[in-house]
């Protein structure tokens, strides 16, 4: 009978080793799967912050292209100008 019981026992101390190492495979598996969504989560807000910048700087590419093409137009003019000045200058010089 004493070897039943100890039989039992030590029985019972497997089942308890066997319970406690699966809880904790659990909770292992639990914390890794929270890790993983939250790493999914920052991932998700970073790639949207880059197409946020990304949106951003082609907005900012595309107001500096017009203003280079503005400031084109205005050199073009004053380079007009200039010229219709010099001829001018030329045609009082030749006067004189």
């Amino acid at each position: 009978m004493e070897e039943q019981a100890d039989t039992i026992a030590s029985g019972g101390e497997i089942v308890g080793a066997v319970g406690a190492g699966g809880l904790f495979l659990l909770l292992i598996v639990v914390v890794w799967q929270v890790a993983a969504t939250w790493r999914a989560r920052m991932l998700a807000a970073r790639e949207e912050q880059y197409k946020q910048l990304a949106h951003k700087y082609a907005q900012l590419l595309e107001d500096n292209v017009a203003l280079h093409r503005r400031s084109v137009e205005e050199l073009t003019e004053v380079r007009r100008t200039i010229g219709s000045v010099e001829q001018s200058v030329r045609a009082v010089e030749r006067a004189d």
